[in-house]
């Protein structure tokens, strides 16, 4: 995207997001915050995002008519989500900038290329073949080792859509379950722990990042998440320079997470990239509450075209996503010293759906860097 492409929002602005999920709830709270208005697409009547704006389209993706109308009452479109279909970001970007431009969504959206584009910046990752039969994934294996986890290659999140193959396990089995014609095998990594990287890039290619995120998972399902990660400072600067080497790469405009694991080695501690999120993202709720700027107002800045915020972490911050019936809890949380409740207002709440989440800071434990 040129930079004539790259609109610089005033006041009052109004910024297009697809999406109304959590997540596009929580970014036209910080849009509202600057001043700056939203408009919400979403073909889910329920959306929570719907709740906090004015004006919302219901339509499916594939509604020409309804995209061209969103298009022309806003600035600016951005998404929550990566899985927003490919002909809806190209009739958008023809009317409106996307940002990220949506040129990004055919690498991030695609497994086997989000993989390629990492591995061809020098950036490591765990072994992985493409696969597109049950015969080419057991000459995959032969070549990976077990276990294994494969993956489709796309429209996969929170544990969907993949499998962790293992010694003795029926292989023409595993691919008829997975129920697709093209998936990723990658080797299982023994990992030390899960870590992310929240980092913005401003139209200018400036890129700010957040403190390094450890993550724990329950059922392929994020749970905790904690900052800063249990990782010596040098391993913490490598991740930022990582994630901040990627954003370059693909001149991206917003908040983008990079997925890492941390494996040990005999010389120390490595990093592997494990996926690539182009949104704001569940492991950086913290920052709501625990730092000086939100992901979700520096996903705003940047594609309102303003100058990002530098992230200070107001202390040691730990989020605890509420899953199911966590939610029905929500009051133990409401007396906690430290605690700040968020429930994103949605309906039911069933198995395995992030119904809100609960940040508790302690500020005796800031560490400062540079």
């Amino acid at each position: 995207m040129t930079g004539s492409r790259r609109p610089t929002l005033k006041p009052g602005g109004t910024i297009g997001i697809l999406g109304g999920g959590q997540l596009g709830r929580m970014l036209v709270l910080a849009a509202a915050h600057l001043g700056l208005k939203c408009q919400v697409f979403s073909p889910d009547p329920d959306s929570p995002a719907f709740d906090v704006v004015q004006n919302a389209t219901c339509a499916e993706y594939a509604d020409v008519e309804a995209l061209e109308l969103f298009a022309t009452d806003v600035d600016v479109i951005t998404y929550e989500f990566e899985n927003v279909p490919a002909a809806t970001a190209m009739v958008l970007a023809a009317r409106r900038p996307v940002l990220p431009d949506h040129r990004i969504l055919e690498t991030v959206q695609d497994r086997l290329l989000e993989k390629n584009f990492v591995t061809g910046l020098g950036i490591g990752t765990a072994a992985y073949a493409d696969v597109a039969s049950a015969q080419a994934l057991r000459e995959a294996i032969k070549v990976i080792g077990l276990p294994a986890v494969i993956k489709t290659r796309r429209f996969g999140y929170d544990g969907k859509g993949q499998a962790i193959i293992r010694a003795g396990d029926n292989v023409d089995q595993v691919w008829d379950d997975l129920c697709t014609k093209s998936a990723v095998v990658e080797a299982f990594v023994p990992f030390e722990r899960e870590i992310s990287v929240i980092a913005a890039r401003g139209a200018d290619g400036r890129v700010e990042c957040f403190d390094v995120t450890e993550n724990e998972h329950h059922d392929h399902i994020l749970k905790y998440s904690r900052a800063p990660a249990a990782i010596p400072d040098a391993l913490a600067a490598q991740a930022r320079d990582m994630a901040g080497k990627i954003a370059a790469a693909l001149d991206y405009i917003g908040v983008l997470a990079v997925e890492m694991f941390v494996v040990g080695g005999a010389s120390g501690p490595t990093l592997l990239v494990n996926e690539i999120a182009p949104r704001v993202h569940n492991s950086g709720h913290w920052t709501l509450d625990g730092a000086s700027v939100s992901q979700f107002e520096q996903h705003i800045r940047a594609v309102a075209g303003w100058p990002l915020g530098k992230p200070v972490r107001q202390g040691s911050a730990v989020m605890t996503n509420l899953i199911g019936k966590d939610v029905l809890d929500y009051r133990k949380w409401l007396t906690v010293p430290g605690a700040a409740v968020h429930i994103y207002g949605k309906g039911p709440p069933l198995p395995g759906r992030k119904m809100g989440h609960v940040t508790e800071v302690h500020v005796t434990d800031v560490k400062g860097r540079d």
